[in-house]
């Protein structure tokens, strides 16, 4: 019989054992003890009323972990679930059930009014991708429908409300396509030109991050940018309207980039997908190995991402329950 009780510090060791054990199965990276204290542990929302444990005679066999915070996205109304993990041996649907209990219980006394799987969770928990293990991305964005934990969430009542599919692309051979060489020309000569960003020359990036409505790209935009990190810009004159990046190399070969924009005022002339399929020559350029990034499944743009050669590896669920 497993018994459930708060998580303590000395429980790190089995917990971390039974993580590398279960949840790598669902391609989840598997953590070093550090790791572990600095994803759950050391983190701004740390909540030990949220962590909880199972223990039967073998020892740790569950653990849970969610997590909540006013000042996060939509942190006035929701908590948010980390992860449930079940040893194989002892899992079922009541133990799964008693785990998201306990921690919707939890986010009710906090004042929470739902408790959401998504990826606002300050929580980032890295997998692995499946083509390619030793490449990771940095957030699972969701609940991917092979954890046993997606049929408990579906069972106690939640919403299975959007898919983010996880895509992945090995640089080294990109090459740009024609057709988008074809647009690119086309908007040249509406003199929209696709360059890297010369802060001595190009004006306007400011106001352009503004119009897109986005206040963590006017933050971390402009800080990489001012920190020396080279940005895609389109440029309409030597006025910015629109950037993609920055571009910046992870010392684990993947690229990070803040993301894709162009201002409202300048949409139709295909600069999207120019500003994509560049960036991605840039990446490819400083000599990152792959890009990895997470879109919705009903989202345009993953066209774009397909045509330059990405392929979806996993299908993440985002999730909801009325608490």
């Amino acid at each position: 019989m497993m018994q459930i009780r708060p998580f303590l510090i000395e429980d790190h060791s089995a917990v971390v054992e039974l993580w590398n054990r279960e949840a790598t199965k669902y391609d989840y990276k598997p953590f070093t003890e550090q790791e572990f204290q600095d994803t759950f542990i050391d983190q701004p929302y740390f909540d030990a009323h949220c962590m909880w444990v199972g223990s039967n005679e073998k020892g740790i066999v569950g653990f849970a972990a969610g997590c909540s915070g006013d000042d996060l996205p939509l942190g006035d109304v929701s908590g948010y679930i980390t992860s449930v993990i079940i040893d194989a041996d002892v899992a079922s649907l009541e133990l799964y059930d008693a785990f998201l209990l306990l921690l919707e219980e939890r986010f009710q006394e906090l004042g929470k009014k739902q408790a959401d799987v998504l990826f606002f969770n300050p929580v980032k928990l890295i997998w692995n991708i499946p083509s390619a293990p030793q490449h990771e991305h940095n957030n699972a964005p969701g609940i991917s429908k092979d954890q046993p934990l997606y049929e408990a969430l579906i069972a106690r009542g939640y919403e299975d409300r959007a898919t983010q599919c996880g895509m992945y692309l090995k640089l080294g051979s990109f090459i740009v396509p024609e057709d988008i060489l074809g647009k690119e020309a086309k908007a040249n000569n509406k003199d929209y030109y696709v360059e890297p960003y010369v802060p001595e020359l190009h004006t306007g990036l400011e106001a352009t991050l503004a119009a897109l409505q986005n206040p963590q790209w006017e933050k971390d935009v402009v800080s990489f940018v001012k920190d020396g990190a080279p940005l895609v810009v389109a440029v309409h004159g030597n006025e910015v309207v629109g950037f993609a990046g920055p571009i910046i190399s992870q010392p684990n070969g993947r690229a990070f980039f803040c993301g894709i924009g162009v201002h409202p005022e300048h949409e139709g002339y295909g600069l999207g997908s120019v500003l994509f399929f560049r960036m991605v020559e840039a990446f490819q350029n400083v000599g990152c190995q792959y890009i990895s990034l997470f879109t919705g499944s009903n989202n345009p743009a993953i066209r774009i991402y397909q045509k330059a050669g990405f392929n979806i590896e996993k299908q993440f669920s985002i999730l909801r329950r009325e608490l």
